[in-house]
């Protein structure tokens, strides 16, 4: 088999890896009692579309926030979501280790790239890492709040600790936002 088609198989490996993403459940909600918590790619999307727009609102580049938040997580496919509270009886692979041998097969710009996209999340200190990172944080306090209506009542360490964790003006004022609404106040604007 070519070199091309080997790098092919392995960069389209990537990609079905990446769909174990849509069925892996963010386990730290069974904690607080959430029956059928969200999956790892459910709040990887919305952390995206957070970074997005926390990176508006802070004059950073959006695109590469979406980025950097698109790719956050994808080491669960291999490690699980481990919740906070696991990760103190466990010595896990670092992320880039992790990622490393997830593309290890890929075409070489997927491998550099992708490699290069972690690494900046992981230690990078730049605007956009901060909004990365609040992004992350925002967006679990977001669920908090939505399972909190569902009448799940443990979750208020998942707010405080996701509200002591935020960097940016914006991603703070978007949390008091979030924390004095409802999950579906936001049609009110197209049903007055």
């Amino acid at each position: 088999m070519s070199d091309e088609t080997e790098q092919a198989k392995g960069t389209a490996g990537f990609l079905l890896e990446m769909g174990m993403l849509k069925r892996a459940k963010r386990s730290g909600w069974w904690i607080a009692g959430v029956k059928d918590p969200e999956t790892i790619a459910e709040h990887s999307f919305r952390t995206g579309i957070v970074g997005a727009v926390l990176a508006m609102m802070e004059g950073a580049d959006p695109a590469k926030v979406a980025l950097l938040c698109l790719f956050h997580d994808t080491q669960e496919t291999r490690v699980s979501d481990i919740p906070h509270i696991g990760r103190r009886y466990l010595e896990a692979a670092s992320n880039e280790s992790v990622t490393a041998d997830q593309v290890s097969s890929s075409h070489p710009s997927v491998v550099s790239g992708v490699q290069r996209i972690v690494e900046e999340y992981e230690h990078g200190s730049s605007l956009e890492v901060v909004c990365a990172h609040d992004a992350d944080k925002l967006e679990c306090l977001v669920q908090a709040v939505e399972y909190r209506e569902q009448g799940y009542q443990n979750v208020q360490p998942w707010i405080d600790s996701s509200i002591s964790k935020l960097k940016t003006a914006s991603a703070q004022a978007l949390a008091e936002a979030a924390l004095t609404m409802t999950s579906i106040e936001w049609q009110q604007t197209y049903l007055r």
